[in-house]
């Protein structure tokens, strides 16, 4: 990492290295410009093309239905988002890590494409023996683990919706958001960590299952081993549950239209509102910005510290580098624990090429001193993401 130069400060923009200019897919602000213009001016033309980055079963007759209030991306068209982001690459790349997990505790867990295509199966199977058919609401309540992202992939292989729930919410705003989207199964464990603190999901879980009626099953997750309160009939453990079923399960033939997943505002402005992402303009936007805004290669490392929780989350650890073949880091603490170099420690051991944090993570980096990145190689790092919330000039300045 070269030296930081506080005179870029009176600059307006920063130029990137000649070197990356010139292998990346967009090279020039001039070509930047005229893929804008050309989608301002022909957006049906446009997204037609960029539908092609994800594999179709039926292909769509058009890009854009536009009545309005309404819009139909890729009407008429038929996929399975659990197969883009999976069997799709299992082929040429079944043997590469999908998955590169960090506790944090420190245990790693790595799980390549084939890996991660056989766990999704098994738990896809489990559901649909649980009752769970097209088009049924799954809540998800779970720390940052990775029968996180499985869940949401078997759903997805089914039809079902999931409805992910902040790990960090109390038991009532998971009884809401559950009431609310009708849930008929909740996934969660028996608690997470924060700060080598447990945090008790299952009881937060059980607290929230008093009032809501719907949901027919909890399916928990052995992650602290903490002693856990247990209905038999309804309480199932994750692991006893999948291995009961096969590695193979044929993903649904579903339209493009199709919900994906309901995730639901935070609820600081009024009541939480749920907001519902459907199938194919939802994945083909994921792909096209991994491609065009994170110039994704196919030996990119992809860390995005998101909790997917949130919506960042489930497009930049889940469905866009996965649907895009990507290799992708998930960590599942603080990012000062047990020191204020974790963030930077993760990256040196995964060589990380692409990573993606929030303005305030950035801020609290530079306000923690850059003595905290010493022992630590960064060298890799190529690109440099921040989201949710327009990035301060001395903090950007900083983190280039």
């Amino acid at each position: 990492m070269s030296e930081f130069d506080p005179t870029i400060l009176n600059e307006a923009a920063i130029p990137p290295p000649e070197e990356f200019s010139s292998r990346a897919r967009v090279s020039s602000m001039t070509e930047y410009e005229a893929l804008h213009r050309y989608a301002l001016e022909k957006p049906e033309e446009y997204w037609g093309e960029q539908g092609q980055l994800v594999e179709w079963i039926t292909a769509p007759g058009k890009a854009l239905e536009w009545k309005l209030p309404h819009a139909k991306w890729y009407a008429g068209g038929t996929l399975n988002v659990s197969y883009n982001c999976v069997d799709r690459h299992i082929e040429k790349h079944g043997n590469k890590p999908a998955l590169l997990w960090e506790a944090e505790d420190g245990q790693a867990l790595e799980f390549t494409y084939c890996e991660l295509r056989d766990l999704v199966c098994r738990f896809a199977n489990a559901m649909k023996d649980l009752g769970v058919k097209k088009g049924d609401v799954v809540a998800i309540y779970m720390p940052m683990i990775p029968e996180l992202p499985i869940a949401m992939l078997a759903c997805a292989r089914i039809g079902a919706v999931h409805s992910v729930v902040f790990g960090g919410f109390s038991g009532t705003a998971l009884a809401d958001r559950i009431h609310d989207a009708k849930c008929k199964l909740l996934i969660t464990a028996d608690g997470g960590y924060r700060r080598g603190r447990v945090i008790p999901l299952k009881e937060s879980a059980d607290e929230a299952l008093k009032s809501c009626p719907t949901v027919e099953h909890m399916v928990v997750v052995r992650r602290t081993g903490e002693p856990v309160a247990w209905q038999q009939g309804r309480d199932l453990w994750w692991h006893e549950l999948v291995d009961q079923y096969s590695e193979t399960c044929e993903p649904e033939v579903l339209d493009a239209e199709h919900p994906l997943f309901i995730l639901y505002t935070s609820g600081t402005t009024g009541k939480p509102k749920g907001v519902l992402h459907t199938s194919a303009g939802y994945l083909v936007q994921c792909t096209w910005s991994m491609q065009h805004v994170f110039d994704l290669r196919d030996d990119d490392i992809f860390w995005c510290t998101a909790d997917i929780g949130w919506v960042t989350g489930h497009s930049y650890i889940v469905y866009g580098p996965l649907s895009s073949g990507a290799s992708i880091v998930m960590y599942e603490g603080a990012p000062d624990h047990p020191k204020r170099d974790r963030f930077w420690r993760i990256a040196d051991r995964y060589n990380v090429t692409i990573f993606y944090s929030s303005a305030t993570a950035v801020r609290s980096f530079m306000a923690w001193g850059k003595q905290w990145l010493e022992g630590h190689d960064i060298s890799k790092i190529r690109l440099l993401g921040t989201v949710g919330e327009p990035i301060n000039p001395a903090a950007w300045k900083w983190y280039y």
